[in-house]
């Protein structure tokens, strides 16, 4: 993994998949989005050029269009310059250890527990769903939110009661409902189908919640041309599905039941994902990069 970045006046406290965190002496929190990638719980090797920037501008803009839907942590852009471009300052929040999840059609891992089961976290689907078919209507499927390299595991609703009250996970599907929705209807008209997303959502002290980390980008989401999207395979996608794609191909050779890591992403694999990622940016948000 990427070593984080040394920054004057900061003092780093927490590297995730991608993203390093690290306290100002004002309080708040500098979170500086890296060019990793990661792909089945395992940190890939090269990084993919630019994409920590993209993530960022990313989320910037959507924390702009998703404004009047929920507040959003984000204090400041204004930060040295060694992580310009990529690093925000943000507000130091109490983050909700559930991985709130929006899925709109059927694919990944709801689709393997749809065919084994006909449920997804809980929640019973129509029969005769294929991969890519368009939900009757979003559903929230949570899951755990496992530590960096462990594996997040799928829950109910119920289990989220559970885990934070009732109010609280009543809260949490609806704005996490809400959010895909007003994302989804957004990238549309960009031709761009956002089939499922994860949100990270933290709290105030005074019980707010706040959007945070990122959101609505191809780490957090997935991303289809919907002028392709046609149910019943595999859809081409915007997103670090194509990594995915290439790791569990014949050509990558990795066995990924083994404990082998993965090997190291072709150049063209590279150069191939940071342009899908440039090309989901630009086409949502217009601006070029």
């Amino acid at each position: 993994m990427t070593a984080p970045y040394v920054v004057p006046g900061a003092t780093h406290v927490y590297s995730g998949k991608v993203r390093d965190l690290y306290d100002l002496p004002n309080g708040n929190l500098l979170m500086v989005a890296s060019d990793r990638i990661s792909a089945y719980d395992h940190a890939l090797d090269p990084p993919i050029p630019d994409k920590g920037e993209i993530l960022t501008r990313m989320s910037l803009w959507w924390f702009d269009q998703l404004s009047d839907v929920a507040p959003h942590h984000v204090v400041s852009t204004d930060v040295p310059d060694v992580v310009a471009g990529r690093g925000i300052e943000v507000e130091r929040l109490e983050m909700i250890q559930v991985e709130c999840i929006a899925r709109g059609y059927l694919t990944g891992s709801g689709l393997i527990d749809y065919r084994d089961t006909g449920v997804v976290s809980g929640i019973a689907l129509p029969d005769g769903l294929t991969d890519g078919s368009r939900l009757p209507e979003p559903i929230f499927t949570p899951s755990t939110k496992a530590a960096y390299g462990g594996h997040d595991e799928p829950i109910s609703y119920a289990q989220v009661a559970e885990q934070v009250g009732d109010a609280l996970a009543s809260r949490l599907r609806d704005l996490t409902l809400a959010v895909y929705a007003r994302g989804e209807a957004i990238a549309r008209e960009k031709g761009i189908i956002v089939a499922d997303t994860k949100i990270e959502i933290g709290v105030r002290p005074d019980g707010t919640l706040l959007l945070a980390d990122e959101l609505l980008t191809p780490d957090s989401s997935r991303f289809w041309p919907a002028d392709q999207w046609e149910p019943g395979h595999a859809q081409p996608s915007y997103d670090k599905q194509f990594v995915r794609n290439w790791l569990t191909s014949p050509e990558s050779g990795w066995d990924r039941a083994s404990d082998t890591p993965p090997p190291r992403l072709p150049d063209d694999i590279v150069e191939k994902t940071r342009a899908r990622y440039l090309e989901a940016y630009e086409t949502l948000t217009g601006e070029r990069f």
